[in-house]
């Protein structure tokens, strides 16, 4: 019993240094610090989030001109709205700990349908096979005949000249980006289709 007790530390332990839970959602995850606590799946982490919500009433309604975005970091969702209407409630992933979504009075300062990070990627040979991947550009160097490929940030609208980014990525329901906020594959392109740069985004703590 106790190896089994070191092992779940160790697994928790690994699991924080990677930056894959927040050290209160490790917690949970693991059934508080009692070892007779029943483990939870992943899954329970997983999909909490509610899914999507569209106003279809609103779809033409919502216009470029006339919509802004909130975004909740405390609820983890994105409200794209035109006055006080929401048109789309979506799930969202903002950044972890370490590198948080800054919060604050932004614009859409540009546009992106297939935009690559410029920090994060993978270092990749001639052949395009992935040498070593989810790498920074700015701490590490390419090996000898790799080249930096940057991450897919599809459907990216740019809030800050750093690079804090609304696009495409995996939602694993909690807080796990690099600082842009993540969105669902089949929200992002609407979202970026209804707004333009100089669009007013919000975002709360």
């Amino acid at each position: 019993m106790k190896s089994v007790r070191h092992l779940s530390t160790l697994t928790a332990t690994l699991l924080l240094l990677l930056g894959g839970f927040a050290p209160d959602a490790a917690a949970q995850f693991w059934g508080s610090r009692n070892p007779n606590a029943p483990m939870r799946k992943a899954s329970d982490m997983i999909g909490r989030q509610k899914g999507p919500v569209i106003n279809k009433e609103l779809e033409a309604a919502v216009t470029p001109d006339n919509s802004h975005v909130v975004i909740s970091l405390s609820k983890q969702r994105v409200y794209l709205m035109t006055g006080e209407q929401v048109y789309i409630d979506s799930p969202i992933s903002s950044g972890k700990a370490g590198h948080e979504s800054p919060s604050g009075s932004f614009s859409v300062l540009e546009k992106d349908p297939d935009h690559r990070s410029s920090v994060y990627g993978n270092f990749v040979d001639h052949g395009g096979r992935i040498v070593r991947g989810g790498v920074s550009t700015k701490i590490d160097s390419a090996p000898s005949g790799t080249h930096y490929e940057g991450a897919p940030m599809k459907w990216f609208c740019r809030l800050t000249p750093t690079g804090v980014g609304m696009h495409i990525g995996i939602l694993p329901g909690y807080a796990a980006s690099h600082g842009c906020i993540r969105l669902p594959a089949d929200i992002a392109p609407i979202l970026y289709a209804k707004v333009r740069v100089g669009t007013k985004v919000r975002i709360e703590s």
